[in-house]
């Protein structure tokens, strides 16, 4: 079948680690087509949706920045694909939002639209977790500063961070008595306009933000940690931090038993679920990372599992 990847500029991957190259060579490797687009090559004309895309030849030697051919665009209708797949890295701006009415738009149409483009506007990556809080530490959402001072007086050592954001970006981390307190929460805050996400700190952050996907509800039997480096806080691999790949605990696999039904029920058929110790902090819809990660360190075939559940999804 063909399948349209909808991503950022592919000239921008970073092939060595990117899960969506890792998606593409698997998906030729069993013979399906490639074509590719951006977010902002979508419309609706004629009636239809459709996508002025380019068809997509990978190269062998797969260097970065020179992996790929791709042949002039053309408008096909997205309903046309055997697939489309939504990779567009966050932030859920105002362009991402009008892509999800437009997928959905070509769901009606027939389109066959992963993940499904209402479950990406529902599912908030870090307000999803208000819908599991058997999982989930003291978590305040708010734009009032004195809010977020309460809560850091009640919880004494607290997270925040933006709530439409990705790799660690605006992530601060709040103790009392930090002399910047005001002046970061009027930045995170803007001035009190924009509700962030304050949650308790969790020590076991030390011990990596384990990334645990889970595959049309099943989760891969690895997860990767990403540790943060020295004198950070974060974890995120953007931010610095170090990615290791270990098996999923059984509190693990309890969030993840508990989490997959619903989410793959959803529509949801790729979910990256954030786990600090014993706690999930994020439900990751928009676009999962950390295939290359985990396949290279424990031989897991993750975008092998990936490719086949996309393949029973369009069956």
């Amino acid at each position: 079948m063909d399948i349209l990847f909808v991503a950022d500029p592919l000239a921008s991957f970073k092939v060595y680690k990117d899960s969506t190259y890792a998606m593409m060579a698997e998906a030729v490797r069993r013979g399906h087509g490639l074509w590719a687009c951006e977010p902002e090559d979508l419309a609706w004309r004629d009636g239809r949706v459709a996508g002025h895309a380019g068809k997509v030849t990978l190269l062998q030697h797969a260097r970065q920045g020179d992996w790929f051919t791709a042949e002039a665009p053309e408008w096909r209708p997205l309903a046309g694909f055997g697939a489309v797949l939504m990779r567009k890295d966050p932030p859920f701006d105002e362009g991402y939002l009008n892509a999800t009415y437009l997928f959905e738009m070509a769901e009606r149409e027939g389109a066959r639209v992963f993940n499904r483009p209402q479950a990406l506007r529902d599912y908030n990556e870090k307000l999803a977790i208000a819908r599991f809080p058997q999982f989930t530490v003291a978590t305040l959402v708010s734009c009032r500063p004195d809010d977020i001072r309460a809560f850091m007086a009640e919880q004494g050592d607290i997270v925040v961070k933006p709530l439409n954001a990705m790799g660690g970006s605006g992530i601060f981390r709040l103790r009392p008595g930090d002399a910047n307190l005001g002046a970061i929460l009027e930045t995170v805050t803007d001035l009190g306009r924009r509700h962030i996400m304050a949650q308790r700190y969790i020590p076991e952050i030390a011990d990596g933000d384990k990334r645990i996907l889970l595959i049309a509800g099943e989760p891969v039997p690895y997860s990767l940690a990403r540790i943060p480096a020295p004198g950070e806080t974060r974890g995120n691999l953007a931010a610095g931090g170090t990615g290791v790949a270990r098996p999923l605990t059984e509190r693990d696999r309890e969030i993840a038993a508990a989490l997959g039904p619903k989410l793959q029920a959803e529509g949801l058929l790729l979910v990256g679920l954030d786990v600090i110790g014993d706690w999930l902090t994020e439900v990751n819809v928009t676009s999962p990372t950390c295939f290359r990660e985990i396949t290279d360190q424990t031989g897991c075939d993750v975008a092998a599992l990936f490719v086949d559940a996309l393949e029973r999804s369009c069956a």
